[in-house]
């Protein structure tokens, strides 16, 4: 019964995001926002909104170890396995710019996160049994950096967008009524579905024996995932395979600085040194995707085989630790 509820409430997270983005979009259409902007903010926040519904859910339940595996491990299937299999299709380029900007300010954060992780003590670190604290001040400042990301993309978007006029996206627009229906319907499934992730992926674990932090590296993290999956790879099989390189860059982002800053501030969430060892794992993973996709801009299939290995040793590692 526990896997039902835990399809079912993928499954609700899912639909609900698609219901969410939709209603949001047409309701930024109707009010004359810019399609770029759209696609900016509520289209990216949608992708994030099952990964920010389960966290702050697992938050609000005092599963913290849920909140947290669920962003690393999400943000390590995103780069591993997402542009892995998009590498599999065909070739992955990325634009210039997101190579020059957002790509380093997400290995940045990721640094910062795992400075944060680590109470900045290498020696705690190395002792190997303590208890780090993802404060409520460390959230404020990943929300704050979120706030500052925000506002210099739009920005950098409305200027880009000035020099070169581009046509509008093709946003479908809805009544206003319809609209509101489906944010409404679509938060109430992402909500709903957090809840039933959060309550039986902790049953799941504990049937099994399994740690919290294991089910939210995997499972949790492969269902969350599951929207930026889809829609990275009906890009590459579009060809717009440098849209698959930007979901998961602007995905990582908004994981770390909105989803575990609103998680922290919720509750402070408690750590143990294993966390601290995922958290590097994700920078070096972090690195190694940056120079393979900055050294030929592109990422090729036979590095999108070695993303999917190492991703399954890491799999494995977490499998036996």
């Amino acid at each position: 019964m526990e896997y039902v509820k835990l399809i079912l409430g993928f499954l609700l997270l899912i639909k609900g995001a698609d219901l969410f983005v939709d209603g949001s979009s047409s309701v930024a259409k109707i009010l004359k926002v810019p399609a770029i902007i759209i696609g900016l903010t509520v289209v990216a926040f949608g992708t994030s909104m099952p990964e920010l519904s389960v966290s702050a859910t697992a938050a609000l339940k005092g599963n913290n170890d849920l909140a947290v595996s669920n962003v690393l491990g999400s943000n390590l299937f995103n780069l591993l396995v997402v542009l892995g299999c998009c590498a599999l299709v065909q070739p992955v380029r990325a634009k210039w710019s997101l190579l020059r900007k957002e790509f380093p300010f997400s290995i940045f954060i990721t640094l910062i996160l795992l400075l944060l992780n680590s109470d900045f003590s290498i020696t705690k670190v190395l002792k190997g049994d303590q208890i780090f604290v993802l404060g409520r001040y460390s959230g404020l400042l990943l929300l704050t950096l979120f706030v500052v990301f925000l506002f210099a993309t739009v920005r950098s978007a409305l200027r880009s967008r000035n020099e070169m006029p581009v046509d509008e996206e093709d946003y479908k627009v809805m009544s206003p009524l319809k609209s509101g229906v489906f944010i409404a319907v679509g938060l109430a499934g992402i909500i709903w579905g957090g809840d039933l992730v959060v309550d039986s992926a902790s049953s799941i674990a504990k049937d099994f024996g399994l740690s919290q932090t294991f089910i939210g590296l995997t499972i949790v993290a492969l269902g969350t995932s599951l929207p930026e999956l889809v829609t990275s790879m009906v890009a590459a099989g579009k060809g717009e395979n440098d849209l698959a390189v930007g979901n998961v860059v602007g995905s990582n982002i908004f994981n770390i600085l909105l989803i575990l800053g609103v998680s922290s501030v919720i509750t402070p969430i408690k750590l143990d040194v294993t966390a601290v060892y995922d958290t590097l794992i994700l920078v070096a993973a972090s690195i190694i995707v940056y120079v393979a996709a900055i050294s030929k801009h592109e990422i090729k299939k036979t590095e999108g085989v070695m993303f999917l290995l190492a991703y399954l040793a890491f799999f494995v590692y977490i499998l036996l630790r």
